[in-house]
């Protein structure tokens, strides 16, 4: 069997330098916002080039924290997409706000900054533009438009670690980053555990505030928080893999020139890549119209593969109808009907790549796809 992804190939690669961390907390004998944390949020600061960064929960906390600490709230607004994971816009209504969504680019499948216009009112408070499979959002005309309406812009950089748009990683250009570390991301911890990236050392100290209780001092909560703390045992493990995330993204890109090479034809469409950008390939992701075809002949040959989403957010049954934007969304909702996520991790073999497109070849060669 050939997995979609596989995290535990990533630990076993990296085995021995992960369970001296896990051990080194274990035998320290403190395991919640201690030393390994701190350390985590230094080091992983220094890399996406922010002056601050601040461990949470998860990456659906991170979002969640980061609204709450630009002060959005209910009455609000905040435009983001939706084709993303539901994550994105259950943060948002976390917050008591309204999500407002809006389309996306056709060829990057990332917000369309054109889409902007239409979608914003007085109530809108930030935008989430979503940094999707790895592919930076075309951030400077989304910028330019928030400056202009004086608007928040927290960045959604769950399948993103390590890209970079024009010079600079994502998570440095808004006015905050997000990130989650689920296992199968590009930096993926052994659970939960999410960051917010800032310059800003009012919002850093906010979102520190409300990540555990609001305290200021601890026991006593100065504004309202939750309780949503990086574990010193995520954090030790993120530690060790953060050393080796851009040689694993490199591998990512390489797997991805192998699978572009292999995979010729009209009848599919591939990735493509932003200009000035660096695309990390969380997700390598191909569309067909005999997308469901393709994907069970692919099952029955043992390959697994994934479709990130099946059912854009302003469609599913929790959603529909009652979301601020809900017109329809053209773009998201023919994509939605093509995708196909292929196997993609760094320990993918050249010869399970190679599998994988002779079996698409030989499902095009049926005259399956048309």
């Amino acid at each position: 069997m050939i997995l979609c992804s596989n995290p535990r190939a990533q630990y076993l690669s990296r085995k021995d330098a992960i369970d001296a961390a896990v051990l080194r907390v274990l035998e320290k004998g403190r395991y919640i916002l201690d030393e390994e944390v701190g350390t985590f949020e230094t080091e992983f600061a220094s890399y996406i080039g922010t002056a601050q960064a601040v461990g949470v929960g998860s990456g659906t906390e991170a979002l969640h924290l980061a609204l709450v600490a630009c002060g959005i709230g209910a009455g609000d607004e905040v435009i983001t997409v939706s084709h993303t994971a539901v994550a994105t816009v259950s943060a948002i209504e976390l917050t008591g706000a309204k999500p407002v969504l809006v389309d996306i680019e056709n060829d990057f499948y990332t917000l369309n900054p054109q889409s902007l216009k239409q979608a914003v009112t007085s109530k809108t408070k930030a935008i989430v533009p979503v940094h999707l499979y790895g592919q930076p959002v075309d951030l400077k005309p989304i910028l330019k438009f928030a400056r202009s309406h004086k608007l928040f812009v927290i960045e959604d950089c769950s399948q993103a670690h390590g890209a970079v748009y024009q010079g600079k990683r994502v998570g440095s250009w808004g006015d905050l980053g997000c990130f989650s570390f689920y296992p199968t991301k590009n930096l993926g911890a052994v659970g939960d555990a999410g960051l917010v990236t800032t310059d800003n050392t009012k919002l850093a100290k906010k979102t520190r505030m409300l990540r555990e209780y609001g305290w200021k001092e601890r026991y006593v909560s100065t504004v309202p928080g939750w309780n949503s703390r990086l574990d010193e045992i995520q954090a030790a493990v993120l530690r060790v893999k953060l050393r080796y995330l851009d040689a694993d993204n490199k591998a990512r890109r390489r797997i991805a020139d192998l699978y572009c090479a292999a995979l010729t034809g009209p009848d599919l469409i591939l990735p493509r890549e932003r200009k000035d950008t660096t695309h990390v390939y969380h997700q390598f992701v191909i569309r067909s119209k005999k997308r469901d075809q393709l994907q069970n002949f692919l099952k029955k040959k043992g390959v697994a593969t994934l479709i990130h989403y099946p059912v854009p957010v302003h469609l599913q049954p929790a959603y529909k109808d009652r979301l601020a934007g809900n017109d329809r969304l053209p773009v998201i909702e023919r994509v939605a009907q093509e995708i196909l996520s292929l196997p993609m991790y760094p320990e993918l073999s050249d010869f399970d790549v190679r599998t994988v497109a002779k079996l698409i070849e030989d499902f095009s060669g049926k005259g399956t796809i048309k």
